[in-house]
């Protein structure tokens, strides 16, 4: 597999587009204005003058993501006096449009329909005292393209803030979800062991016998709430889902997961390190979730090619590590994917942590760290040393 470094051609993203827009504008004015000028290239005051308004509405395009406000009333202004001065259609009208449609995806509705309505006006103006070759189609024909443009931000706006609440939503579903199974898993075990431990410290001195039967139905009752606890730690489940026939997903299916990846068309490669050991379930399934959304991400958001799947099993904790080559900034800028709050919340109720965004060579990055104890029961729970039986 190539390694994760490889340059591809890609749609420059972030700044670089800004830059990279701005570029092609400014270039695209000055070839309108060359053609203005003629063979005698006598360049006039207005001339000056207009070419220098594209040179300052261009360059102010990359620093809308700081001050996008006030760059968006600097290029519609600036666009406005350009075509007053120029004779000549250029494509500055673009630096404006692209601006507009910016603060509507930011939620700035309000700021890009004043600007939208000022273009209009100013055009409309125009037409009324005779500016040249516009018309009054041409301000129809540009307030369509504004209304559609602001209208298209405010979709995307609206896509995302959708997208946003939808991953609050989840992880607050999956948090109440493990409030509830632990409630009903620890509240019976939890007044079974404070009325023997009552029993117990009452007859200690007057009854040995019951009370060391009732400190014995303390341990096998605090093991059996134990037990039951990483059982729902494992599955998390709804009390209205069916109880599942199939055994909890784990590590040893992640080739699956790889042969689905690959029919996606990515390229997965696993690297396993440290001294493979029993995991207990809720660790196992926790990891094998977290693989599965990450890859599930890199498909869907990154545009990545190849992935790294990297998982290293020690005496204590487990760690996974999912690196793509995709597009990480552009992820990150838009919450990565919906996922990554409910892997934050896995790695959370299990004492561990986990971190996603982008790599500082590119791609896009996702750590976990999972603890366990080293003397854990294996999966499907422990046998106790006096009762083998389990009961």
């Amino acid at each position: 597999m190539p390694p994760l470094g490889v340059t591809r051609l890609r749609l420059p993203t972030g700044p670089r587009a800004d830059l990279a827009l701005a570029g092609v504008v400014l270039v695209l004015a000055g070839v309108a204005e060359g053609q203005r000028l003629g063979s005698n290239r006598d360049a006039t005051p207005s001339a000056i003058g207009a070419w220098l308004l594209a040179v300052a509405v261009c360059a102010v395009l990359p620093l809308r993501r700081r001050r996008p406000v006030a760059v968006g009333w600097s290029t519609v202004i600036g666009t406005g006096i350009y075509y007053l001065l120029s004779t000549v259609d250029g494509p500055l009208v673009v630096i404006p449009i692209a601006v507009l449609y910016a603060l509507a995806a930011q939620g700035r509705t309000r700021a890009s329909v004043a600007m939208a309505a000022v273009m209009v006006i100013g055009v409309g103006a125009g037409v009324l005292v005779g500016g040249g070759d516009v018309s009054g189609t041409a301000v129809f024909m540009l307030t369509g393209w504004l209304v559609a443009v602001v209208a298209l931000g405010a979709m995307r706006h609206g896509r995302v803030a959708f997208a946003e609440e939808e991953a609050r939503l989840r992880a607050t579903q999956e948090r109440l979800r493990i409030a509830r199974e632990l409630h009903d898993v620890i509240g019976h075990n939890m007044s079974m062991i404070h009325v023997q431990a009552s029993s117990a410290l009452h007859r200690l001195h007057r009854d040995p016998t019951q009370a060391e039967e009732a400190l014995t139905a303390i341990k096998l009752g605090s093991k059996e709430g134990l037990r039951e606890l990483r059982a729902t730690l494992g599955v998390l489940r709804q009390v209205d889902e069916e109880i599942p026939t199939a055994p909890s997903p784990g590590l040893s299916g992640i080739e699956d997961l790889v042969s689905a990846t690959a029919r996606a068309g990515l390229d997965v490669r696993i690297e396993h390190s440290g001294s493979p050991s029993p995991l207990p379930a809720s660790v196992d399934l926790a990891a094998y979730r977290i693989v599965q959304e990450s890859l599930t991400n890199a498909v869907k958001h990154s545009g990545a090619r190849h992935v790294v799947v990297r998982i290293r099993c020690g005496d204590r904790e487990l760690t996974l590590g999912v690196q793509d080559d995709g597009h990480g900034a552009t992820r990150a800028g838009h919450g990565g994917g919906s996922g990554i709050a409910g892997m934050t919340e896995r790695a959370r109720a299990l004492g561990g942590t986990l971190s996603a965004g982008p790599g500082s060579a590119g791609g896009f990055i996702v750590r976990a760290r999972l603890p366990f104890s080293d003397h854990h029961e294996p999966i499907g729970g422990a046998v106790d040393d006096q009762n083998p039986a389990g009961g």
